[in-house]
């Protein structure tokens, strides 16, 4: 399928999941569809560096509250709009996602995911010190109950950020899924096979890894951005949340990292659980369903279940 036709598909299932969830009438729709909707982007980010280039990122919970905090800046600043807000979101992001990959990225394995988490720890520590965003004590991100958009539709403000993330996502999805299926993917996919054979062959490996994690570090910031307004109230220990880092990297292991539909499979699955359990025992066991659900799919299917589908496909071709 042409890109420009996987776009339009994509976009047509992310209105009709709007429409929908607009019929049903359903407040709450919107409330736990936006979180959901928000890890789909954020494990299709965390795949463009850890499932198609190999690299462990522990650090998405940074780059998240990076998008989150730079809307709380120029709240404070210059006020903007929410679309503007995302573009800057990605835009810093992927600055500090380049920065850290140039220092980073010579680091392999184990290092280069404690590296990652270490670059986390720094920017909660510069967050919780910096007062003019509110520092420890936090900030408030007040929303407004509706937005006219071009005069031809009011929505309230929840739909509106939902409809954003839908948009995101879409975005996110594609720009994976043309990373895949051109020579980028399958430089990474080099790197992620052996490294050094690639090296040894040419291949530009370092340039393909600050590629890898600009992208990947953008579109966790620009999932972010929106965050302030979703929540209201926005401290250091809910934008660096230990969430935001686990399912990142549980949802595309879950769904499967070989491939753009695994983390979209992995996110839909880990996150509609989550929010279930919220509503029907206690968000505090929803890391307890990640951390059991990641150990039964390691053993289980190791390749996620895109995997395992694919496995189960081959094996009934053969004679």
């Amino acid at each position: 399928m042409r890109s420009g036709i996987f776009l339009a598909v994509c976009a047509a299932v992310a209105a009709a999941v709007f429409l929908f969830a607009r019929w049903l009438g359903s407040e709450y729709l919107f409330f736990a569809g936006y979180v959901v909707v928000q890890f789909v982007v954020l494990a299709t980010a965390w795949n463009i560096l850890g499932g198609y280039c190999g690299y462990v990122n522990f650090g998405s919970a940074a780059f998240f509250a990076v998008g989150a905090y730079t809307t709380v800046f120029f709240n404070k600043t210059y006020p903007l709009p929410i679309p503007a807000l995302i573009l800057l979101g990605g835009l810093i992001s992927g600055i500090i996602g380049l920065g850290m990959g140039y220092l980073t990225l010579r680091l392999r394995g184990a290092f280069f995911a404690i590296a990652t988490l270490a670059l986390a720890v720094v920017l909660q520590t510069l967050i919780v010190n910096w007062q003019y965003v509110g520092g420890s004590r936090g900030a408030y991100a007040i929303r407004p109950a509706s937005i006219d958009i071009f005069g031809i539709i009011t929505l309230p403000y929840m739909q509106y950020l939902f409809m954003l993330m839908l948009v995101l996502a879409v975005g996110a999805i594609v720009v994976a899924r043309m990373i895949e299926r051109s020579r980028l993917g399958f430089g990474f996919a080099t790197i992620r096979d052996d490294e050094l054979a690639a090296e040894a062959c040419g291949v530009p490996t370092l340039r393909l890894k600050l590629v890898a994690t600009t992208i990947s570090g953008a579109l966790m910031g620009m999932a972010g951005a929106p965050f302030p307004y979703y929540i209201s109230y926005i401290e250091p220990s809910s934008a660096f949340g230990l969430a935001y880092a686990v399912n990142s990297i549980a949802m595309p292991m879950i769904g499967g990292t070989g491939s753009w539909i695994g983390p979209l499979v992995g996110a839909l699955l880990l996150g509609s659980i989550q929010e279930i359990a919220r509503v029907t025992i206690s968000s505090a066991v929803n890391l307890l369903i990640v951390g059991v659900l990641l150990v039964a799919f390691v053993i289980i299917a190791p390749n996620g279940l895109v995997g395992l589908v694919q496995e189960r496909l081959r094996a009934r071709q053969r004679p």
